[in-house]
């Protein structure tokens, strides 16, 4: 089976420029915003939104990654913030794909073990595939794909894409 690219790299710079605008009209009240990235792409891309906020938004924003082993969601997450960083802040949890919902809903859970002003999710796609009730509250696309299907996010210098295998 072949690849077919479902975005390329100017799409998925306006996906994170629109995603951005919409979390800052979320957060708009707030002075700080807690960015959490899932360790590896889902932390590429919400560096790429954090960077796209700062230019936008007087938010002060500040970068987590979030560690989640994925083989065993029941392991302990750790971020590369302490508790008080993001504790009583705004948060939003960022992955690149949104597949079962195993990984956000597991995130998701970790931070609701700390009191929060708010929590938001954002993937730049969303498989609709869901395992559990998870839903992502910022998109950049929505794919109604078979299980079959395998979506792929590639960060790379030379251009970013997401295709479908």
């Amino acid at each position: 089976m072949g690849q077919n690219i479902i975005l390329n790299n100017q799409e998925i710079k306006h996906k994170i420029t629109r995603i951005a605008y919409q979390i800052y009209e979320t957060f708009v009240d707030e002075q700080e915003i807690v960015i959490g990235g899932i360790a590896s792409n889902g932390f590429v891309f919400a560096k790429k939104i954090a960077t796209e906020l700062e230019k936008i938004s007087t938010l002060k924003v500040v970068l987590c990654e979030v560690y989640i082993n994925k083989q065993n969601v029941n392991a302990p997450i750790t971020t590369s913030l302490s508790l008080d960083q993001y504790e009583n802040k705004g948060l939003v949890l960022v992955d690149d794909v949104l597949n079962s919902g195993t990984t956000l809903i597991y995130g998701v859970k970790h931070f609701l073990e700390v009191p929060l002003k708010k929590l938001k999710t954002a993937v730049l796609i969303d498989r609709n595939h869901k395992k559990y009730p998870v839903k992502a509250d910022f998109k950049g696309i929505s794919l109604s794909t078979s299980l079959l299907e395998h979506v792929q996010v590639v960060f790379e210098e030379k251009g970013d894409y997401a295709y479908l295998s």
